[in-house]
């Protein structure tokens, strides 16, 4: 099983969650982080003063999912959340050594 970590554009959190709910792959954890990359934050002017913003909001995603389906999973992602622009985010791959379903007690895959 691998844990698949996406950092992405907030704009783009529900045509990943319609284009992975398509493809009968359900179950997202869905947080809102704050974090820079090569975008680096921006600058603008507020009451007339200059204020830079480093930290810019994004989502990250976390997905659980059997090994035969990751290479599927990141695909949409990736399809989903492209731009083509700076700041279209990261997608990071972790293997995963057990899951626990608490409500029934599964185990492995079936608890996914």
């Amino acid at each position: 099983m691998k844990k698949i970590e996406a950092i992405i554009r907030p704009g783009k959190l529900d045509e990943i969650k319609d284009a992975l709910a398509a493809a009968d792959i359900l179950g997202i954890t869905v947080t809102h982080v704050l974090g820079f990359g090569r975008q680096k934050g921006y600058t603008q002017i507020y009451r007339g003063q200059e204020v830079t913003t480093h930290l810019l909001p994004k989502i990250k995603l976390e997905i659980v999912t059997g090994d035969a389906k990751v290479e599927e999973v990141i695909g949409i992602i990736v399809k989903a959340a492209r731009t083509g622009q700076v700041g279209d985010g990261k997608i990071f791959v972790q293997s995963v050594d057990e899951v626990v379903r608490i409500r029934t007690g599964d185990q492995g895959e079936e608890a996914i």
